[in-house]
């Protein structure tokens, strides 16, 4: 899997692959996170979808060739969750296309999110996601080292804040070990 830059070329891969998550769980009774209609079909989402991919950093999973998953990062969080005092790297968007579920491509998204992290010097990472029915996706961010930090509701929609510690990448010292007598 190879893990390319994006931009506002994405949102209509995006919007695809938000389009085929909604399939998907309606076909599964799971219509409380995004209801039964396609993203594209809806102008206020499209716009949604359009600023993220404009106005924050993009981030796209290949596999075989084909986009099997987008993420989107910023330094800040989306307008209903608080802001935090240490410099952060927050998760606005993160989907797998469906013929790639399973295969790991949230988590190297989500891995590439820390890596990014680190390099712009942020100490937290931050992502929110839909706490209703059966709270898979809250146990899916946990198990990837999210800690629940908040709940909260966008209207009637239940949200859950997690977050995570980023440790610095670990600086190698050169000359260690190679002094005389050591």
């Amino acid at each position: 899997m190879e893990i390319r830059g994006g931009g506002p070329g994405d949102a209509p891969l995006m919007l695809a692959m938000l389009d085929g998550a909604v399939a998907w769980l309606a076909a599964h009774g799971r219509t409380g996170q995004w209801g039964r209609e396609p993203w594209s079909a809806d102008p206020r989402k499209v716009e949604r979808i359009t600023g993220i991919a404009r106005d924050d950093e993009i981030w796209v999973a290949e596999a075989d060739g084909r986009p099997a998953g987008a993420m989107a990062v910023a330094s800040r969080p989306p307008r209903y969750v608080d802001p935090v005092d240490e410099p952060e790297l927050y998760i606005t968007l993160l989907v797998t296309d469906r013929a790639f579920a399973g295969r790991g491509v949230g988590g190297a998204l989500i891995a590439k999110a820390k890596d990014e992290a680190r390099a712009k010097g942020a100490s937290l990472l931050r992502v929110d996601c839909y706490r209703g029915d059966d709270r898979r996706l809250v146990d899916y961010y946990r198990r990837h080292g999210f800690e629940p930090a908040a709940e909260f509701t966008v209207g009637d929609w239940p949200g859950q804040l997690l977050s995570q510690q980023v440790k610095p990448a670990e600086v190698e010292n050169p000359g260690r070990g190679t002094q005389p007598g050591e």
